[in-house]
């Protein structure tokens, strides 16, 4: 441990440059447990963007909603860190239900957890080996029928005595004659994302943490270094010149965080997934069946590569309906001031909409055509009512995340360097612990129990010959995911008269 933060040196000043979950976690558990001077810097005014990416605000925890789950295959410590999350989510949902904490602009009548269920839906002709193992995981865990089997009947009147026979069959397969395959989640469901990074700001705030949020004040320029200690990290400059001193510097920037710390090459790379919303009017016959107490958080053909890799949510309380793809994840590479090659975020909306910064209207980038080909195509099959009453696709959005090789987070001090951390490498999958997670990077940044197999998992590290990795990173300009080499489709092909010919 390279000069872990010791609990003796509280008051000493920790800086954490992003304000996204891990960010946000980081600075609310450390404030919870005693750091008296912990400033969080981010590039974007999070307070005014209020997290919602249709204000503008960029990155991965910008969001309408998340996905929550336990399961987690064999991956023990994964489902042992969601049940913490999901005891937390209920306890931050009471603590809004009865005003004990009340950000502005938010009611009693707000959630940020919504226990709706989580549904992981497959086209094969049984259950594949990962949802059997998530269900023989939960119950190793003691969480007997927790993991409803859509194929299995007494899992069925399960979901149904418990009030989520809706969640079992979203997509109304079984009346249609059509197999519905797939496993229940009946601990998870949906986080409200903007609202919760909202929740948690508030909190942090409250427990007296200091925020410096814009350009140029909040936005990271390089680390400061020790004039005579060439390894140690005693801060941060930012855009305006200023330079911030701090005894910790904890750098969790999604997926700018590659671009800022090279060091972190063949580890973490950002990849995008495609993200689709449509308008459900009130009027529609849809607005009641996929309001959230009707319809649960979904995942179709998730491991089955380019061709499958979707996930989606109920409308919100504006009607929006979103689905994302990641059976592709693409990249943005380009050369750094070292002359090397790193998938550098980009905001990338298709003309329907703004990225904060061009006019109405600008063309930035169109939705990846295998994106929308397997979104359609799953619209068309599963919910083909939406074609029927007029109903298509009003927005479209890349959304960065950083992935590792190994779909494992990175929370570690970073290698022959002192005081500075990396919190990072969400892999698509960190938002839904967002209540807990800052409480395991403060356990790491004091050197608590390092034994602990998700701590070992996290712990800074590189491919070896015998690693398989499940994702593939640093392919390059070159590579077939990049930018530059994938067909698009353009915004007058967004319809479904074009659909057939994609």
């Amino acid at each position: 441990m390279p000069h872990a933060l010791s609990t003796q040196q509280r008051h000493e000043p920790v800086i954490i440059v992003g304000c996204g979950i891990f960010g946000l976690s980081t600075a609310l558990h450390l404030a919870r447990r005693g750091y008296s001077n912990v400033t969080v810097f981010d590039r974007q005014p999070c307070d005014e963007l209020r997290y919602s990416y249709l204000n503008g605000a960029e990155g991965a925890s910008a969001d309408m909603n998340k996905i929550i789950r336990s399961a987690y295959g064999g991956q023990s410590e994964y489902q042992a860190l969601s049940t913490e999350a999901i005891a937390a989510w209920r306890s931050w949902n009471e603590e809004l239900a009865t005003a004990a904490t009340l950000p502005p602009g938010m009611s009693q009548g707000d959630r940020v957890f919504v226990p709706n269920g989580n549904i992981s839906m497959s086209t094969a002709q049984e259950l594949p080996p990962w949802e059997v193992a998530c269900i023989e995981g939960m119950q190793a865990a003691g969480h007997e029928d927790k993991m409803l089997d859509t194929t299995n009947p007494r899992h069925c009147k399960i979901a149904d005595s418990i009030g989520m026979a809706f969640a079992i069959d979203p997509f109304q397969r079984k009346r249609q004659g059509k197999p519905n395959v797939g496993v229940l989640d009946v601990t998870g469901g949906m986080a409200v994302a903007d609202k919760a990074c909202r929740f948690a700001l508030h909190k942090a705030k409250a427990l007296g943490v200091d925020f410096v949020f814009g350009a140029p004040q909040g936005q990271f320029e390089s680390l400061c270094y020790d004039s005579k200690e060439k390894e140690k990290v005693v801060g941060i400059r930012t855009m305006d010149g200023k330079t911030h001193t701090a005894a910790m510097t904890i750098v969790a920037c999604g997926g700018w965080t590659p671009v800022l710390l090279p060091q972190l090459d063949g580890l973490c790379e950002a990849t995008a997934g495609s993200v689709v919303l449509l308008k459900i009017p009130r009027s529609s016959p849809l607005w009641d069946r996929l309001l959230p107490e009707n319809f649960p958080t979904w995942t179709w053909d998730i491991r089955n590569g380019a061709k499958g890799g979707l996930y989606g949510f109920p409308i919100d309380e504006n009607g929006w309906l979103k689905i994302g793809y990641r059976g592709t994840k693409y990249t943005n590479p380009l050369k750094h001031g070292d002359g090397k090659e790193r998938s550098t975020p980009a905001t990338r909306w298709s003309p329907a909409h703004r990225d904060g910064k061009e006019p109405v209207g600008e063309k930035l980038t169109d939705i990846p055509k295998q994106a929308y080909r397997v979104i359609t195509q799953f619209l068309d099959e599963y919910l083909p009512q939406l074609a029927a009453e007029g109903i298509e696709i009003s927005k479209t959005r890349i959304c960065w995340y950083t992935d590792t090789y190994d779909n494992h987070f990175v929370i570690d001090y970073v290698p022959q360097t002192r005081g500075l951390m990396v919190a990072t490498g969400g892999s698509g999958h960190a938002f839904k612990y967002l209540p807990n997670i800052g409480n395991w990077v403060v356990d790491i940044m004091e050197g608590v129990d390092l034994s602990r197999p998700a701590v070992r998992a996290w712990k800074w590290r590189q491919p070896d010959s015998a690693s398989q990795p499940i994702n593939e990173l640093m392919s390059g300009s070159r590579g077939s995911r990049a930018w530059g080499n994938i067909p698009v489709v353009k915004e007058s092909q967004l319809n479904s008269g074009t659909r057939s010919r994609l």
